[in-house]
């Protein structure tokens, strides 16, 4: 297959992206989150060929975009609680999971009775969104279990040949895929993939907040996942990652003492020594936002080196954002931390 590659796109090539979205296609899209794979959410044959494309799991289910929250009744039963948060969140980085309605094939929500609901703010995502006229199931626009996709040149060494179009909007604002919640009713929501909304900022909205137990820890075998990214590895680069548990003056010296053979570091601006080789920074130390950023395009950057065959990175702290990059890091390291005694 060839893929047209379109970069800052007018209305005349998005207009040919709905063409292909509305025939069955998979076009890769630009989100304020990460780049998407999108096909109609009501097209079962085109939600095959996403998980065909990424060699994801026919289990892990899709998120449908929308163009306005409003939507979401024609595919969902929305309650009160959904309302709020849309009024709060939305358009934005929050997805939310409800009791889905017939319209949403099975194949999209992974067999499950729930489909999760966003609605980008990115103005490329909206536009494509409202000229197929057709709700879009986008997982990550990467090969399963890769690093998520936060640039077109991401997109295009996992996905060229194997989808139709890639839309090159420019770098993702965020860095990290949607907070992924589930409206429980009456106020009370669910945490199921932590992002830039935070617990926090879903507690001073007014809501009653409690996690799910993927979001730290690892699944059971055979348990289902009730949303993307809760239960296969995700978000590792083809080198072994490591997480440190570690003061930083500490993980300093264990990255002196463990020098080559193959091995990197990942620190903060302020503790990057340059007599470390393959050290790498992620941002200021205080600055968890860019670090959020940063994240996945770090992680792509050591496929590049061959060289490089175990990445340590220090054990981030669970509050605020800062969540929601040790979760895609435990998830990323397979579970692996060790302690420095």
């Amino acid at each position: 297959m060839k893929t047209e590659i379109v970069v800052n796109p007018d209305d005349q090539a998005l207009n040919r992206a709905a063409g292909i979205i509305k025939n069955g296609g998979l076009v890769a899209f630009p989100t304020e989150t990460v780049y998407g794979l999108g096909a109609s959410a009501l097209d079962e044959r085109a939600a095959a060929k996403i998980y065909l494309a990424k060699g994801r799991p026919s289990d892990n289910p899709l998120i449908i975009h929308l163009s306005a929250p409003e939507e979401a009744e024609k595919y969902a039963f929305v309650d009160k609680t959904f309302e709020k948060l849309a009024e709060m969140f939305l358009p934005g980085a929050l997805t939310v999971v409800l009791p889905k309605k017939e319209i949403i094939p099975a194949s999209v929500t992974g067999g499950l009775d729930t489909v999760a609901v966003r609605v980008p703010s990115n103005k490329i995502a909206h536009r494509l969104i409202e000229l197929s006229g057709v709700p879009i199931a986008a997982p990550s626009a990467n090969i399963s279990g890769r690093p998520s996709c936060t640039s077109a040149s991401h997109v295009i060494a996992d996905m060229d040949g194997r989808i139709d179009m890639i839309i090159d909007g420019g770098d993702c604002d965020i860095g990290l895929e949607s907070t992924i919640i589930m409206s429980e009713g009456d106020d009370r929501v669910r945490i199921l993939r932590p992002g830039q909304i935070t617990a926090e900022m879903l507690s001073d909205g007014g809501f009653e907040v409690s996690f799910d137990k993927a979001v730290t820890e690892k699944p059971e075998d055979g348990e289902k996942p009730l949303a993307p990214g809760m239960k296969y590895r995700h978000y590792a680069p083809r080198a072994r990652v490591i997480l440190v548990r570690a003061s930083v003056c500490d993980f300093i010296s264990f990255a002196k003492e463990n020098t080559g053979g193959g091995n990197a570091f990942v620190c903060y601006d302020e503790y990057v020594c340059a007599g470390i080789p393959d050290m790498f920074t992620i941002g200021p130390e205080k600055d968890r936002t860019t670090q959020a950023h940063k994240l996945f395009s770090l992680l792509r950057k050591f496929d590049d080196m061959s060289n490089i065959k175990t990445i340590y990175i220090p054990l981030p702290e669970k509050d605020d954002i800062g969540l929601a990059i040790y979760n895609r890091l435990i998830k990323a390291s397979g579970y692996t931390v060790t302690d420095i005694i």
